[in-house]
């Protein structure tokens, strides 16, 4: 860990979650709201209306107009469903609102970690993204601590492919090897900085965890329940 200079981070589900992904949030805030729809079933359907969402928003959408244009999408996805529950603006409006405030507790407690992270690393954020990251981070109020934003939409290659990690190393001059990578997905994050050179640590809730039994899981130089271990892990 000596010799580690730069610390590289996805954005959704790694800083501002607990290693749960947007897709598993949103479902379980449906849930709440009387959805009844299985995790399998709501996938295809938060990714109908994820997916148009790439390059389709300006450069210069905060969080809170993403969330609200992905909750639209979701809105409609629903509506058209057979058997799902009649859309309602009302709905939409208090899961972006939940969303949102969720978000926003966890980047204040995160924010101080990777406030202290920064006085001894570079750091950075590789995300698959709608093409507003820099936005994004801006508006979580992160921005500052990182010297660079690679957004997938931006540099035309998604994650795992090993390029837009390069990319992220190419612009600080850094090495893959005093490099690592903290994600929540052991399909993209961790396979990713294995095939770019960089060493993986995992943040994910401890029943995930336990549940793992890949060769991903099994390579990552150390597993986190939430950011601020990492204070433990790199001391």
């Amino acid at each position: 860990m000596a010799a580690i200079e730069t610390l590289l981070f996805d954005f959704g589900g790694t800083l501002d979650a607990d290693g749960v992904a947007w897709k598993e949030r949103f479902h379980a805030l449906y849930l709440a709201e009387g959805l009844d729809m299985t995790a399998e079933a709501f996938a295809p359907l938060f990714y109908a209306a994820d997916d148009p969402l790439v390059g389709a928003l300006p450069q210069t959408a905060g969080l809170a107009e993403t969330i609200h244009a992905l909750v639209v999408g979701l809105e409609a996805e629903l509506r058209r469903c057979e058997g799902a529950a009649k859309a309602r603006a009302d709905r939409g409006r208090r899961v972006a609102s939940r969303f949102l405030a969720d978000m926003s507790v966890i980047f204040a407690r995160n924010r101080p970690v990777l406030e202290t992270l920064a006085e001894r690393f570079r750091l950075g954020v590789v995300s698959n993204f709608y093409g507003n990251l820099e936005a994004a981070c801006a508006s979580a109020g992160l921005a500052p601590l990182f010297s660079v934003m690679t957004d997938s939409c931006r540099v035309g290659v998604e994650k795992p492919d090993p390029a837009i990690f390069r990319a992220a190393l190419d612009e600080l001059r850094a090495a893959p090897e005093t490099t690592l990578f903290i994600g929540d997905s052991l399909s993209r994050d961790c396979e990713g900085a294995w095939r770019a050179g960089m060493g993986f640590i995992w943040i994910a809730p401890a029943d995930v965890q336990s549940a793992a039994r890949t060769s991903e899981a099994r390579s990552a130089l150390a597993a986190v329940t939430r950011l601020p271990d990492l204070l433990k892990v790199l001391k």
